[in-house]
């Protein structure tokens, strides 16, 4: 009898999209948003009052107005509240990409890169520039 392939868990997926970002793009800020994970009612209550929304992607890169929210490979689904967050983010001009596993974040970050015309850092700064001269 076989065992059954391992699928790894959302926490494995965002750590090596994390180290693979952060070794491609050395001085592009990612950072994560910890939304997620068992806690108990107190500090969920003090955390809700200081601001955590239910529903708000795992990783966000300021530069490029981009969130990314992780999911499994097999079993990962968007809740609800993450539906809602991610529609009113693309409604004020954010790009969300949901990556299946890191495999395809990663590649969902080229795409999104294909679609904007940026690819490197001093790009996303002409970018940024020429936003900045038209407002």
């Amino acid at each position: 009898m076989s065992t059954p392939e391992r699928i790894p868990t959302e926490h494995e997926e965002q750590r090596e999209v994390v180290r693979w970002f952060r070794q491609t793009w050395q001085g592009v800020l990612i950072h994560a948003i910890p939304n997620g994970g068992a806690r108990s009612k107190a500090t969920a209550g003090r955390l809700k009052a200081e601001g955590v929304v239910s529903g708000v992607p795992d990783l966000f890169v300021p530069a490029w107005r981009l969130w990314v929210e992780m999911k499994r490979t097999k079993g990962g689904s968007l809740s609800p509240d993450q539906k809602d967050i991610i529609k009113q983010l693309e409604s004020v001009g954010y790009w969300v990409i949901v990556g299946k596993g890191a495999d395809d974040a990663k590649y969902r970050r080229y795409e999104c890169a294909n679609e904007h015309r940026f690819t490197t850092l001093e790009k996303v700064e002409k970018v940024i520039v020429a936003k900045k001269t038209k407002d």
